[in-house]
């Protein structure tokens, strides 16, 4: 079983940065697709984009395209969501999950593990 942690989350202004980065423990990282999602207040949780157990591949939600890129490190079991030029709209609670078995990556109910997420707060 997989635990995940995700950390680097925080207030930060119009037009700047933040990475984010989920901690894997328990279990063998490298086996994982890994996807990162978002939930707003009142929203259901969104897809935000994800990338393959060798980091082959990566896809992303228009919503983030460009702005938004991940990367993972299979040695240190991390997976990280380097995040641009953030918008208000991008505030929200970021989720990390790990899904084995290869398939669809972008819904929440084909995940099987969660980390208990990181706020996000783009704000001036």
């Amino acid at each position: 079983q997989v635990q995940l942690a995700e950390s680097g989350g925080g207030l930060v202004q119009p037009g700047g940065s933040l990475r984010l980065s989920c901690q894997a423990s328990g279990g063998t990282f490298a086996q994982y697709h890994m996807t990162w999602f978002r939930q707003a207040p009142e929203k259901e949780r969104e897809f935000v984009g994800y990338i393959t157990r060798n980091s082959a591949s990566t896809y992303y939600a228009d919503s983030v395209k460009g702005r938004f890129t991940i990367s993972r490190d299979n040695d240190k079991d991390v997976v990280y969501l380097q995040m641009n030029s953030l918008k208000p709209e991008d505030t929200a609670v970021y989720f990390c999950a790990a899904k084995f078995y290869s398939g669809t990556l972008s819904r929440a109910d084909a995940m099987d593990y969660w980390g208990q997420g990181t706020q996000v707060t783009v704000s001036s």
